[in-house]
């Protein structure tokens, strides 16, 4: 009993240290590669609308991909569901609560209409239980498509706010340095984070799936939660709103594209409650914030009352 009472404070450690690694290592690879990007005179708002907005994602990113590489695909998928259904439920929700929330209208118009379809594209791929080499490559085609429309978009002006990213003067060696720091903490933690748990949803008997959707889907969104924290901090709930959508659109087609590239995924553990789930929410926020670029507390409340009860329905399953 207290060999195994050991092991399960050890596994759940391990997910708190790979959590820190995952973060921090995101954090850095990012500052890293903003500074470089500027050193090669990469101009600032691509460096957002690209650099910036894939470093929130690096930690989905990596997560499941070592998910994969370790045979537990059921918690790679069902990390990027969860991820996006925590996104679109719980961050735009709460903070909706707090105070009604403003949209830009490029987000509504672009990016939503893309998290949706590739939410759509996600759930029909999964229904054959599996995301094959030629599913992913068609997420990934549409990865390529959203980023050069994006560019495009924004070099006609209407993108995301430039002086939102804060760019430092730094060393070509320090950027590098950042940069390698930042991948090794990540692969590293990410390595950690998984198997820890895996470890915790073998010795409780809880599927991948759930732990994939619950416990691996919060921790490796801490970069969009507390980004749009401090974007809401700062009355700046259009970006917040934007990162978090943003986040969504890339989590479904580069992680899942890249990942099933490397190594197509089996998924067993993922239904169609969860796929739903998946597509309903960011539709429901389509709907909610369309003709008027808001989400209102009242809507807010819909939304975390909706994340409430999925968590509730998924503890349900596995008690």
């Amino acid at each position: 009993m207290i060999i195994r009472n050991f092991a399960a404070v050890m596994s759940i450690l391990f997910i708190i240290i790979g959590a820190v690694l995952v973060l921090w290592g995101a954090d850095r690879l990012t500052d890293g590669a903003t500074a470089l990007a500027q050193r090669m005179g990469i101009p600032q708002i691509v460096i957002g609308l690209t650099v910036v907005a894939m470093g929130t994602s690096m930690p989905e990113f990596f997560v499941s991909l070592m998910s994969a590489i370790q045979g537990t695909s059921d918690i790679a998928v069902g990390n990027v569901i969860g991820s996006n259904a925590f996104n679109t439920l719980a961050i735009v929700g709460v903070t909706a609560l707090v105070a009604p929330m403003a949209i830009s209208r490029n987000t509504v118009r672009k990016d939503m209409p893309f998290a949706v379809v590739a939410s759509l594209a996600l759930m029909l791929m999964c229904h054959d239980g599996d995301v094959s080499r030629i599913d992913a490559a068609i997420l990934f085609a549409g990865f390529i498509l959203f980023i050069a429309y994006t560019l495009r978009v924004a070099s006609k002006g209407d993108a995301m706010a430039a002086e939102e990213i804060k760019l430092e003067d730094m060393p070509v060696w320090k950027a590098l340095g950042l940069i390698l720091v930042g991948l090794t903490c990540l692969v590293g933690g990410s390595h950690v984070f998984v198997g820890g748990a895996s470890d915790v949803a073998r010795s409780l008997g809880v599927p991948d799936a759930v732990i994939g959707l619950t416990i691996v889907a919060l921790g490796t969104s801490l970069p969009e939660l507390a980004t749009s924290i401090v974007a809401a901090k700062k009355g700046r709930s259009a970006i917040a709103i934007g990162n978090v959508i943003g986040s969504n659109v890339f989590n479904i087609l580069m992680i899942l594209g890249i990942t099933g590239l490397i190594l197509p995924m089996d998924i067993q553990g993922i239904t169609s409650v969860d796929l739903w789930l998946l597509v309903g929410s960011i539709f429901l926020l389509w709907m909610f914030c369309y003709t008027k670029f808001k989400v209102e507390k009242w809507e807010g409340a819909v939304l975390t009352i909706i994340y409430v009860a999925y968590v509730a329905w998924l503890v349900y399953k596995v008690i």
